[in-house]
């Protein structure tokens, strides 16, 4: 008894530039990130900014109390006169009993004296200008800049808090354009990447792209920065950084997105409907139509591009498949195209 037709719906096969993206999980993290910290003791006497806002290199952000290193420094300051003018006197009279000793009118013990003084004296003055250094550098340190042009954070301490020297955090500025975006490829994927790196990347090329956590694209494109030393041992890992600019600062630094990696064949491909597409134990068919006979064909596919997928393997170019009605076939079954495609070709 003969079979009866399946109703099916056709679509020829067509080569295409197959244009598809890998997704991987990033973050977003700052090129230049510092935790500002006080390395002197004592009140914070003015805070110069705003919280959040971009500061500048060299700008001003925190005092503490100026008067006690102040006067420190003056302090070291005389003393290093002090120092200098004993000094002079030490040499003045080692040179005059040098001089006495040559001509018999001083004793040796005078003499050892005269030098033992000189070098004390040369000693104290070291002294003194390494306190004065100190507190020169203590001054300094009671006045806090921005190291870097970046955004700075929330202010851990207030006006008029007591800060420890070496202990207290005060803030965290982090810069802002460019910025990265680190995640982490299989090892087994390093070669590709590499090649990457070596490609001349234009502004406009969207080899690299982002897809932020609302689900929208980045509208700058970014490029490889490095990718790191060595493989993690435990995981098969290994980072990449890429850097994009970020001028209108939408990126933050803590921020999670996907990075979408843009992948191109060099030839040309079938590109079919995930519909037409069977798995049986692990194996992929699709069933291809010659005069009326479906025939199930092994195919080998690629990635999914929307509804689509790429297919490596099993196809030509201008071959015929079964889109719609592929549950109902069997290998050999006969078919019919539907009536509503029939309807669709006549117009």
């Amino acid at each position: 008894m003969q079979m009866a037709s399946v109703p099916v719906n056709l679509q020829k096969v067509n080569f295409e530039d197959a244009v598809y993206h890998t997704f991987y999980p990033g973050n977003v993290v700052a090129l230049d990130e510092v935790e500002i910290s006080s390395e002197v003791s004592g009140f914070i006497t003015n805070i110069s900014f705003q919280e959040g806002q971009l500061v500048r290199k060299g700008q001003k952000l925190y005092e503490i109390e100026q008067s006690k290193y102040a006067a420190s420094f003056a302090q070291a300051e005389a003393n290093v006169k002090i120092a200098k003018a004993n000094l002079e006197k030490a040499r003045n009279d080692a040179k005059r009993y040098s001089e006495l000793g040559q001509r018999g009118m001083a004793t040796q013990q005078k003499l050892e004296y005269s030098a033992t003084d000189l070098e004390n004296a040369e000693n104290q003055l070291a002294v003194a200008e390494a306190e004065l250094l100190r507190a020169k550098t203590d001054l300094k340190h009671a006045t806090i800049y921005a190291p870097f042009d970046g955004t700075i954070g929330i202010s851990l301490v207030k006006k008029g808090a007591f800060v420890t020297g070496g202990q207290t955090r005060l803030n965290t500025i982090s810069s802002n354009d460019p910025i990265a975006v680190d995640f982490v490829i299989s090892e087994k994927e390093i070669n590709k990447f590499l090649e990457f790196e070596r490609q001349k990347l234009s502004k406009t090329d969207s080899l690299f792209t982002l897809v932020l956590p609302d689900g929208s694209i980045y509208n700058h494109p970014g490029r490889i920065l490095f990718l790191d030393r060595a493989v993690d041992r435990q995981t098969g890992t290994l980072k990449v950084r890429l850097v994009f600019p970020n001028s209108q600062r939408s990126l933050r630094a803590g921020m999670s997105c996907n990075v979408r990696v843009q992948n191109k064949n060099a030839s040309r491909l079938p590109l079919v409907p995930q519909k037409s597409v069977t798995e049986q134990m692990g194996e992929f068919f699709v069933y291809v139509v010659n005069q009326d006979t479906a025939r199930q064909r092994k195919i080998k596919p690629g990635p999914v591009i929307g509804h689509n997928i790429v297919v490596y393997e099993g196809l030509s170019e201008g071959e015929e498949i079964v889109v719609d009605g592929v549950q109902k076939l069997r290998d050999g079954s006969a078919v019919m195209v539907s009536k509503e495609q029939s309807t669709a070709s006549a117009k």
